[in-house]
């Protein structure tokens, strides 16, 4: 048998990465820095002390190209990890391409989705440092999930603000999380100052992810004991989830295969680094020609049409100030079944990236991307999240491009989550009553409004 024919690539647990890869450390140029949505003048790392532990804030600013996983997370990390890399050979046959597809798998865990990588370690650092509680936001439901049972493990207590609308759609996510000991409010809520102020203004509000990142920010900076946890965007988040690429590193050379294109979703950005940054590195230093396509949706299409500017990363602008692409930090998303996605801005390294060529970047409305869920489920046999299948969508599209060329490229994409709580949103769509999402762009034009101007 040859090494193409491998269907599932598997490696021993002793095999799970031992250190964390910093992209930061080969960047061309230095990320642009961090402003303070306080004082509106450069963020020093003091800044972030009242809602986050010193060893992370070391990580987000370190320039350091790996740093050591802690034996307790890489511990935690063996109840799961390593995650298989499968090739996708009944959905090549449908498809009729040349091309060979490959995903990394990241929903086999109890939580569904790859928001464990990071969730334990951040849960783990804020154990060390004496915290008591975290306070969090979830769109989907995944990230919430994910601290939910880090924080059962570490003795923490945790707070999450799970925007509205997923609230409503997904209740068997709030009661996973509560399974595992969190209290979940319905953002926006009247528990904070922030969301009293948005339930008066706009009381029929779906929420967002930039609401609900204000009020857990909120009730981390009005409590000692308390910090904030986010579960995407920022540079130790994204570095966390570099496991999943490294991984898939050693299992292509296992298959004696070499990556074309790397494709994963993008809301925040925490599972297209997880995937994509490990290859980037030789892209970097000129050594590969491998390209890169972020995925994202149009009811919430940062990259797409976007622009790179410094905005705040929450709605109430409490939160750090970034140099991103973005739509605005109150731009109100529609409410689509891929909530992990409807964030306003998008991770400053993906950003600069993008910006400087090195990533490409697609949107897709929502009956596309279930279209291509349900080919996949039929054919792979799991069922993806909504928003994993964003980037199913995407790697079924170049496959299909293949086919007239000949060209047998090798796909690579980032499967971060199953849909088994999300089987509401594919009823929805056998049922024909899915509606195409869509933006529009004087929406997006007015939230661009109200950048920040910085000193």
């Amino acid at each position: 048998m040859s090494k193409h024919d491998l269907k599932k690539i598997i490696l021993h647990e002793s095999e799970i990465p031992r250190q964390w890869y910093n992209i930061m450390a080969d960047l061309p140029t230095p990320i642009h820095p961090y402003y303070s949505g306080q004082t509106l003048k450069p963020a020093v790392p003091e800044d972030m002390l009242a809602i986050f532990p010193k060893s992370l804030i070391e990580q987000e600013f370190s320039t350091e190209r790996y740093i050591d996983i802690p034996d307790p997370v890489r511990e935690m990390y063996k109840q799961y990890r390593p995650t298989p890399l499968y090739r996708a050979t009944e959905l090549e046959k449908i498809l009729k391409t040349p091309a060979r597809i490959y995903y990394k798998y990241e929903g086999g865990n109890a939580t569904g989705s790859h928001k464990l990588n990071t969730a334990i370690a951040q849960a783990y650092y804020n154990k060390e440092a004496g915290i008591k509680r975290i306070s969090t936001e979830t769109g989907a439901g995944q990230w919430g999930s994910a601290l939910a049972m880090a924080c059962q493990h570490f003795g923490l207590d945790l707070e999450v603000f799970m925007v509205r609308c997923s609230f409503d759609q997904k209740p068997f996510r709030r009661i996973f999380m509560e399974t595992y000991g969190s209290r979940v409010f319905s953002s926006p809520t009247d528990r904070t100052q922030c969301g009293i102020k948005i339930r008066e203004q706009y009381p029929d509000t779906q929420g967002s992810l930039g609401i609900a990142i204000s009020e857990a920010v909120e009730v981390a900076a009005m409590n000692a004991d308390t910090n904030y946890s986010l579960g995407s965007v920022l540079n130790h988040v994204c570095m966390h989830q570099t496991v999943i690429g490294l991984e898939a590193m050693t299992q292509l050379e296992m298959a004696d295969e070499k990556a074309d294109v790397v494709i994963a979703c993008a809301g925040g950005g925490s599972n297209f680094s997880g995937i994509a940054f490990p290859f980037m590195k030789d892209k970097l230093k000129g050594r590969s020609d491998i390209r890169f396509v972020a995925v994202e949706p149009t009811a919430c299409p940062t990259l797409t049409k976007g622009v790179y500017e410094y905005d705040f990363g929450d709605t109430a602008g409490v939160a750090p100030i970034a140099k991103m692409y973005t739509l605005g930090a109150g731009y109100m998303p529609q409410s689509i079944h891929a909530g992990g996605l409807r964030y306003h801005g998008m991770a400053p390294i993906i950003s600069k990236l993008y910006n400087e060529g090195y990533i490409e970047a697609k949107a897709y409305d929502q009956v596309n991307v279930f279209e291509a869920a349900m080919l996949f489920a039929r054919t792979e046999g799991i069922v993806p999240a909504p928003e994993s299948a964003h980037a199913i969508r995407a790697a079924i599209d170049e496959a299909v491009s293949c086919v007239d060329s000949g060209e047998e490229r090798v796909i690579l994409f980032n499967l971060s989550g199953n849909g088994y709580f999300d089987m509401y949103a594919y009823d929805m769509y056998m049922r024909g009553e899915m509606k195409d999402s869509s933006v529009d762009d004087n929406e997006i034009k007015r939230s661009l409004e109200h950048l920040p101007v910085l000193e």
